[in-house]
Parts: structure tokens; sequence; C-alpha cells
């Protein structure tokens, strides 16, 4: 089969399409055919190197939708089934940006029955990070949450994931962003380049534009941010209580946010397909920046 891979790090041109052996399922796995599988910023890092490595192979991708074509003995999933799975990691030799992968059986999820797979493929790592980022908030229903980089894929579906709990979501996004976070639920509009408030406005913030101490400054004193990069978690002043999220696969979450999809409460949001043959070019294209919405691999 054929996986995008780096085996140098560097740019997007260090991107290879290779030939690399189909994997077999263990005894608690799936291997996934896949259908389509979503570029995010993380597999433009990882090409980079930021997180290190030794040379070799690094495998690329962690979400996917297609069918599951082999289970190992104690899957609970059947050949056939239409699925979404999350693979985490930043050094496996094959993500899923490849033509099959294999997952854990708990990892998985049905497919959303009213998007197709591309939009599909969109879901699992975005609305993860959201959900658990916005878990570590612990905010309950009337408080206040300012989410930044609410136009991206992670901070829309926090926008939406907030606002459906009854929390009052600001939107911070760039200006000509506004009219798109207050159609995902955003109750307030905050443009990018205006200036904190000395005292802080909200209860919490979910700090999606990895903003740091920036967003941290629009929080209350006592208040709490969830970053969604660990190692860029500022540290805590004014008794905020400062967490980050390390997104992990969970079926069953994963499962919640599909009927979420399936119930038009989380919107779906596809820029550009690519083909896996043209996995470089969509390299390429998310390092020029300005993509609302998701890059999507087509093997």
């Amino acid at each position: 089969m054929r996986a995008a891979v780096v085996r140098s790090f560097g740019g997007p041109e260090a991107v290879e399409v290779v030939p690399v052996d189909v994997p077999e399922p263990d005894a608690r796995q799936v291997r996934i055919k896949v259908a389509a599988a979503t570029l995010n910023p993380v597999d433009a890092i990882t090409r980079e190197g930021v997180f290190g490595g030794e040379g070799g192979q690094t495998g690329l991708g962690w979400d996917v939708a297609g069918t599951v074509e082999a289970v190992g003995a104690d899957a609970a999933w059947s050949v056939g089934d239409e699925v979404v799975a999350l693979q985490p990691g930043m050094a496996k030799p094959v993500g899923t940006h490849a033509e099959y992968v294999v997952v854990d059986t708990d990892a998985v999820a049905a497919a959303p029955a009213t998007a197709d797979a591309v939009a599909a493929s969109t879901l699992p790592l975005n609305a993860l990070t959201a959900a658990q980022a916005l878990d570590l908030l612990e905010l309950t229903p009337g408080r206040s949450l300012l989410v930044t980089g609410a136009a991206g894929a992670v901070g829309g579906f926090a926008v939406q994931l907030a606002a459906h709990r009854g929390i009052e979501v600001t939107a911070l996004a760039r200006q000509d962003d506004e009219e798109l976070v207050r159609s995902l639920g955003a109750a307030g509009f905050v443009a990018a380049d205006s200036e904190p408030a000395a005292d802080g406005s909200y209860d919490a913030v979910l700090d999606a534009a990895v903003l740091g101490e920036a967003a941290l400054a629009r929080v209350r004193d006592g208040g709490a941010y969830a970053g969604v990069i660990p190692p860029a978690r500022p540290a805590s002043v004014r008794g905020v209580r400062t967490t980050a999220v390390q997104v992990g696969a969970d079926g069953a979450r994963l499962a919640e946010l599909v009927r979420l999809v399936d119930e038009g409460v989380l919107t779906l949001r596809v820029a550009e397909t690519f083909a896996l043959d043209d996995a470089a070019k969509a390299h390429a294209r998310l390092a020029e920046g300005g993509v609302r919405g998701r890059l999507v691999l087509v093997p």
C-alpha cells in the first residue's frame, strides 16, 4: 500500500508517498480501508521535526474515516462497518495518511449518517481536542468562556460544544471571521488584535490559538485556562488554574460527537481535498495559511 511519510524533517517537500506493508490488526484492533484522512497542523510540525526523532520513517495523519476491512479476535467491529477513528502519536512509522491503517478497537466510532467520509474525517482529532479541553475547564451553564482561534477547526468545535452546554461563549478571531464564528454559536465577538481588559473579563479561556499569556490575561482572577499544547501552557497567575489537553483516543466520546453531528449541533468544515499522492501539495497549502476548514487527503 501507499503511505505519506517523512524520512528527513523539513518543509512540505519533505513529504513522500512510499510503498509500505499493509498492517495486520492484533486481537483488539481493526484495520480500516481509508476513505479520507485530515491534514492537521500537528502533521506539519511533525514533518518539521518539532517533536524530534532519530531519523528513519515517521508516518503522518491522526484522523481517519473509512471502512473496517479486517478485525482482530476481540475487536468489537465487523468487516464492512463505516467508521471514524483517531490514531494519536507523533512517532509512528505509518499514520492515517495511507491506504490502510490499524487502530485500537476502542478508538473507533460509527461514522456519521449525515456526512460523507471526507467531511467525517475532520471530526476525530479536532472535536475530541475541543471536548476534552472543555472538560478540563469544568464550566457550568451560564458561565463565560472565551475561545481563541474560534474560526479554526478546534476553536470552531469548542464554540459549538460550549454553546450547546449553555455556556456564554465569546469568540476571538480575525475581524473578517466574525460572521462565521457567530454562525457557530458565539454570543460575543472580540477581534484578535484587540487589547485585553485590565482585570480580565471571562470565567475561562480555551486557547485554541496558542496565545499563552495573552489569552491568560483575559481571564478573571481565580478563573481557568485550557490550552491545546501542553508545553505551551502558561504559568498560573492571579489564582487562574492553567491546564492543557493531551488529546486521547476515546471511541465512546467520539460516538457522542458523531451523534451531535447527526443532530446538527456540530458543523464539519472541509476547505479542500487532495489525492494522497499530492500530500506534499496539501502541506504546502496548509503552510500558506488562511485555511478555513480542514484539508483532506483521499487515497
